[in-house]
């Protein structure tokens, strides 16, 4: 039953791959490009599981003077991964460069006969645009390279079912997390060693990493929205912000909780209390279909009739994947709209310089009706 059930995931994980590929030809193709020079590491892991860290991925949409390089996908990458490249490159031919893998590849779309080759200019330098120019015949160097919209990342802000499943199991694994911090944790410790035990329990319980790096902020220091952990110790009686996320199969989880050292003031309860209703209404305003600055304000409009929205200094959340960062933000004025499938964070906070800050954070995925927490770690008042 293993074995039938690890083949049927596999079969369905290179359908998946074969999938996205052909969406992002199709989106080139509809963009007026008969070619698709995708160098972003993380667009190039969607669309063909290849996780090394150097590659070039060419997607053909059109035929060149060759009718067999029609629909057709050719990984570039250098000597280090020949075996990692055949093993993970899904429905694509890995070639293993001898020049620069980006060089190797302009010179392979100028020999498959592409007019239009279509990349990124978010993921592209100036330099490495220079460079795919000069690797290309001079009669090219003005016509071949064309800008398109980012349309790997567009694609990219729906999850499919595959990409779900990991997130929420990245997700859950975060809550576990929390949950052991909790019977760590101890007035005196340092900043430095909250973060060491949780990172070491990420690993053994099976995480490759984390996927940013982690926040403990702690008494005074948690009016810093983005407090890396230092050698600064717990306090007896003040707040401690944890956010923190893993990498579980390549996708990243994010979660932020904040819990209150010894007895709280009433300025502190109350601020914490601010803050709980302000995520709890940014979460209740996700749907999809909604504006992404609605969300925000749903959140702000909590804080700001409770005197607080000045010290709420950043956007109420962002999409998160392979990245953990991505489109779209959640912040005051965006227009974009959510869909069903983008999984965003919903994180409000107030920071008070020279006094206490704090943040509460879930991740969700956007469904038709509202959303679904994958964050379900308790966030009611902790003091400890």
């Amino acid at each position: 039953m293993g074995i039938a059930l690890r083949g049927l995931f596999g079969r369905m994980e290179r359908m998946s791959l074969n999938a996205r590929k052909k969406r992002a030809a199709d989106a080139a193709k509809a963009a007026g490009v008969d070619a698709l020079l995708v160098t972003h590491l993380p667009d190039v892991r969607w669309l063909c599981g290849f996780t090394g860290s150097s590659a070039a991925l060419v997607l053909l949409c059109a035929a060149g003077r060759r009718a067999r390089t029609a629909k057709r996908a050719v990984l570039f990458t250098d000597g280090r991964y020949i075996a990692q490249a055949n093993a993970e490159a899904v429905g694509t031919e890995a070639v293993i460069a001898t020049k620069p893998p980006l060089t190797e590849a302009c010179e392979w779309i100028a020999s498959a006969g592409v007019k239009r080759c279509g990349f990124d200019p978010a993921q592209t330098t100036l330099a490495a645009l220079d460079n795919m120019r000069k690797a290309v015949p001079a009669k090219l160097r003005r016509s071949l390279f064309v800008a398109v919209d980012p349309l790997v990342a567009k694609l990219r802000q729906i999850k499919d079912a595959g990409e779900i499943a990991s997130l929420r199991a990245a997700a859950l694994l975060g809550c576990r997390l929390f949950d052991h911090i909790l019977t760590f944790i101890q007035p005196g410790m340092t900043e430095m060693a909250v973060a060491a035990e949780l990172e070491h329990a990420a690993r053994l319980a099976g995480a490759e990493g984390m996927s940013f790096e982690t926040i403990i902020a702690s008494g005074v220091r948690s009016a810093l929205p983005h407090g890396h952990a230092t050698q600064a110790r717990l306090p007896r009686r003040g707040f401690v912000t944890m956010d923190f996320g893993v990498l579980l199969d390549g996708y990243c989880s994010d979660m932020t909780r904040t819990i209150h050292m010894g007895r709280a003031t009433t300025s502190e309860r109350n601020a914490y209390d601010a803050v709980l209703d302000a995520q709890e209404s940014g979460l209740a305003a996700v749907r999809a279909g909604v504006v992404t600055g609605d969300v925000d304000e749903a959140a702000r409009s909590v804080l700001r009739r409770a005197g607080l929205a000045d010290w709420f200094t950043h956007s109420t959340g962002h999409s998160l994947g392979l990245e953990i960062h991505e489109d779209p933000r959640l912040a005051a004025k965006r227009t974009e709209k959510l869909k069903a499938g983008m999984i965003v964070t919903i994180e409000p906070g107030i920071y008070m310089p020279g006094r206490f800050g704090l943040r509460i954070e879930d991740t969700v995925l956007v469904t038709r009706s509202g959303c679904e927490i994958l964050t379900p770690s308790p966030k009611a008042w902790i003091e400890l």
